[in-house]
């Protein structure tokens, strides 16, 4: 039982005591500041990871699919390397805009195959971090061929 005058551990005592923060009555005053301090650059650079990831993600499908229409233009009938060349680099213009800054597009073919690779580099939202993007298409080169 507590006596009279006593609060119990809810409230002060009739000792004089102040609570958690002590008789001076400074305790963890202003500890919350210092934590969203360390906590916020933190925070923030955790957030700048995801999106530099995403951008990434997004960016390999871009170059996948610009290796996919260069290696369909050099496949065709009469199609060239340059002219796979030019289509891959016009899809990334296009598409990627600024989001692979120093994309490149290789196309070779010859009379079987045709291979397109695309490479780059995602734009950097975290200094310091160049991630590399690559795709690649191969596909038969078609041609006419007439019924015997």
């Amino acid at each position: 039982m507590t006596e009279r005058g006593d609060q119990g551990p809810s409230g002060p005592s009739e000792r004089g005591d102040q609570g958690p923060s002590g008789p001076s009555g400074r305790g963890d005053q202003g500890a919350a500041s210092a934590e969203l301090v360390l906590a916020t650059p933190a925070l923030l650079f955790l957030l700048m990871l995801v999106v530099q990831f995403g951008l990434w993600y997004h960016a390999s499908h871009v170059a996948g699919a610009a290796a996919q229409e260069a290696a369909a233009a050099a496949r065709v009938e009469g199609g060239t390397e340059a002219a796979g060349e030019e289509r891959g680099q016009l899809f990334l213009r296009e598409v990627a805009g600024r989001l692979v800054p120093d994309a490149r597009t290789e196309v070779n073919r010859n009379a079987e195959r045709a291979t397109a690779r695309v490479s780059g580099h995602v734009v950097s939202v975290v200094p310091f971090m160049r991630l590399p993007v690559r795709g690649v298409s191969e596909g038969p080169v078609e041609r006419f061929q007439p019924a015997p």
